[in-house]
C-alpha cells in the first residue's frame, strides 16, 4: 500500500508544480499582467491557502479518515481546474485558482499517514523516499509545463491539472473499496517511543517550525522569477530548457537517493554541512553566468535535500503516530509562512534590484537557518542529534 500512496503522492506533486515556473509568462500570455509584484502576491495568496488548508484537513482527519477525505477534496479540486481554464477574468480565476488550492492542499495527509502505517525504523528511508518524490514532481511539472506553454498554451496546464486530481479520487477509491489493502493499520513503536522521551525538548514543535521557516522561505525566494532570470543571462529562450534548469536540484535530490539506496547508507545526515553547502550553491547561482548558475544549482540540489530531510526526520522522531498529522501541520504552516513572506518580497525586490537579488536574500536566509539550528540544538537536542547522526 505504501508504494500505491507514493505514486499518488507523485502524481499530486506533478499536477501542483505544471505552473511554477511559469506564472510570469502565463500571467503576461493570459490576462496581460506584468507587473512583477502581482506575481508575488499571487505566490503569496497561494503559500497563505496552502497555510491553512493543510491544518484544517488535519483537524478534520481527527474525525474522518484520511483518504475519506480526499476522495472528495480532489474530486472539487479537479471541477475548480475545470473552471479556471474557462474563464477570462483576471480576479475570477484569482478566487476560483485559490479556493483550487484550499481543496488540493488535502493531498497533504497522505505523507504523515504512510508514516503512520509505517515503524519508526522506516522512517528516514519512507521520508528520504517522499523527498524524492516532491522533487521528482518538481522535475515532471516544470518539464510538462514547459512542453505546453511551449507547444500548445499555458491554459492547459489547468486540463492536465483536473486529470492528475482526478486520478488521485479514483486510486483513493480504489484503496478503500480493495480487499487487498488494510487502511485502517497504524505502526506504533512504543519502545522507541518512551526511549525518546527523555530527549524531547518542549516546544519542539516551535523549534523546528521556526528554523524550516527560514529554510523554505530562503529556498522558495529564489523560485518565482528563475525561469526569468535564465532566459535573460542565457541564450536560450525555450520554456522547456528554463524548467529543465529550474527542476535541476530535483534531479540532483533523485540521484542522492539512488545513491543512498545502492550504498545502503542512511538519509539521515549532519544538518550544519548541508547548510553551509546551501549557501555557496546559493552565493553560486547569483554570478550571471550560465554554466555557474547550472553548477550552483547541482551543490544547492544536493544540500537543500539533506537539509530537509533531516528537518522531517527529527520532527517524525519526536513525534507519535497519533499526532503526526497535527504536529506536521503545525511545521507546515511554518514553513508556508516562510513560504508567504518571501512570495510578497519576491516581486518587490525583483522590481527594484533586478534578478540576481534573490539568490543574495537567499543564501544569507541559509545563513541565519544554521545559527537558528546551533542555537536551539546545540544543547537538548544534543544526545538526539549525535545518535542520530
Amino acid at each position: 500500500m505504501k508504494r500505491f500512496l507514493i505514486i499518488m503522492t507523485l502524481v499530486a506533486v506533478v499536477s501542483d508544480y505544471l505552473l511554477h515556473p511559469f506564472y510570469p509568462q502565463f500571467f503576461e500570455a493570459r490576462f496581460g499582467v506584468t507587473n512583477p509584484e502581482w506575481v508575488g502576491y499571487y505566490f503569496a495568496a497561494i503559500c497563505f491557502m496552502v497555510m491553512i488548508s493543510f491544518p484544517f484537513w488535519a483537524y478534520i482527519s481527527k474525525k474522518i479518515a484520511e483518504l475519506h477525505i480526499l476522495v472528495y477534496t480532489q474530486c472539487i479540486a479537479g471541477i475548480l481546474a475545470l473552471c479556471c481554464y474557462y474563464t477570462d477574468s483576471y480576479i475570477n480565476f484569482w478566487m476560483i485558482s485559490l479556493l483550487m488550492i484550499l481543496f488540493k492542499g488535502s493531498y497533504l495527509l497522505v505523507y504523515p499517514y504512510i508514516l503512520k502505517i509505517t515503524g519508526k525504523k522506516e522512517h528516514s528511508k519512507i521520508i528520504g523516499i517522499l523527498s524524492v518524490v516532491v522533487h521528482l514532481g518538481g522535475v515532471l511539472g516544470a518539464v510538462i509545463g514547459g512542453v505546453t506553454v511551449d507547444a500548445i498554451d499555458a491554459s492547459y496546464i489547468f486540463l492536465i491539472m483536473a486529470l492528475g486530481d482526478f486520478i488521485q479520487m479514483g486510486m483513493t477509491i480504489y484503496l478503500l473499496k480493495s480487499t487487498r489493502y488494510n487502511t485502517s493499520r497504524i505502526v506504533e513503536d512504543k519502545k522507541e517511543i518512551t526511549l525518546d522521551q527523555k530527549v524531547i525538548p518542549k516546544g519542539f514543535v516551535l523549534k523546528i517550525g521556526l528554523i524550516t521557516l527560514v529554510l523554505y522561505g530562503s529556498g522558495f525566494i529564489t523560485r518565482p522569477f528563475f525561469s526569468s532570470y535564465w532566459e535573460y543571462i542565457s541564450t536560450y529562450n525555450s520554456k522547456l530548457v528554463s524548467g529543465t534548469i529550474y527542476a535541476i536540484p530535483a534531479l540532483v535530490a533523485l540521484l542522492v537517493l539512488w545513491w543512498d539506496i545502492k550504498t545502503k547508507k542512511t538519509t539521515s545526515t549532519r544538518i550544519v554541512t548541508p547548510l553551509c553547502i546551501g549557501v555557496l550553491g546559493l552565493w553560486i547561482q547569483g554570478v550571471p553566468i550560465p554554466l555557474v548558475v547550472i553548477i550552483g544549482r547541482v551543490i544547492y540540489g544536493w544540500a537543500v535535500f539533506r537539509a530537509i530531510v533531516r528537518f522531517d526526520v527529527l520532527l517524525f522522531e519526536f513525534s507519535t503516530p497519533d499526532t503526526y498529522a497535527i504536529d506536521y501541520s503545525k511545521v507546515h504552516f511554518f514553513q508556508n509562512l516562510g513560504v508567504l513572506i518571501s512570495s510578497f518580497l519576491v516581486g518587490i525586490l525583483v522590481e527594484r534590484y533586478g534578478l540576481e537579488i534573490p539568490f543574495s536574500i537567499a543564501w544569507i536566509g541559509f545563513g541565519l537557518t544554521l545559527i537558528l539550528f546551533v542555537t536551539f540544538f546545540k544543547t537538548k537536542f544534543k544526545r538526539l542529534i549525535l545518535k542520530a547522526t
